[in-house]
């Protein structure tokens, strides 16, 4: 399976934004696999950032994890105000205890601007985002998370199996 539509700057990506390597997760913020595979993409990164476009779609299980939508919601409120990234580290780094209430808390940790924060929860564009991820996802064949495209091609393993296929053939 391949990822459709290819990435575009409507995507959320971080690392080396011209590089030739481009890796995307499709990932809920509920779900124990993708917080598992957490860590292992932020040492991914922390080796091998400068050579690696990643880039996170959101797939929320909505019918699984009755956090995932509002906690992806949250990730693109905070994008509004420039912190996309802090957010989805912070939800992560926090999802044992992830619901409605750790969410404000991560926005004021964060020092956003709360009142915007939360108009911007309400907002028909974020879910609207966050439903084209999905609708993406889907279309690209995923049917669980986290999954993973490398240069837009389905790979079939997990974060640790990215990590190896990438310092074998990277440097």
């Amino acid at each position: 399976m391949s990822l459709k539509p290819n990435v575009s700057q409507a995507d959320h990506a971080q690392g080396n934004l011209e590089a030739d390597l481009v890796i995307v997760e499709y990932g809920d913020y509920q779900c124990p696999y993708c917080g598992a595979a957490y860590p292992v993409l932020k040492e991914l990164m922390k080796e091998f950032g400068s050579q690696i476009k990643f880039v996170f779609r959101n797939f929320p299980l909505s019918e699984m994890h009755q956090y995932a939508r509002p906690a992806a919601i949250a990730a693109e409120a905070a994008h509004l105000q420039g912190k996309f990234w802090e957010m989805h580290d912070a939800i992560y780094e926090n999802q044992r205890d992830l619901n409605e209430n750790l969410l404000m808390k991560l926005a004021e940790k964060l020092k956003l601007n709360i009142p915007q924060f939360e108009k911007d929860l309400e907002s028909t564009e974020l879910a609207e985002k966050v439903d084209s991820d999905f609708e993406s996802g889907i279309m690209s064949g995923v049917n669980g998370t986290p999954s993973f495209f490398v240069n837009g091609k389905k790979f079939d393993g997990g974060a640790e199996d990215l990590l190896e296929l990438v310092r074998e053939n990277v440097n």
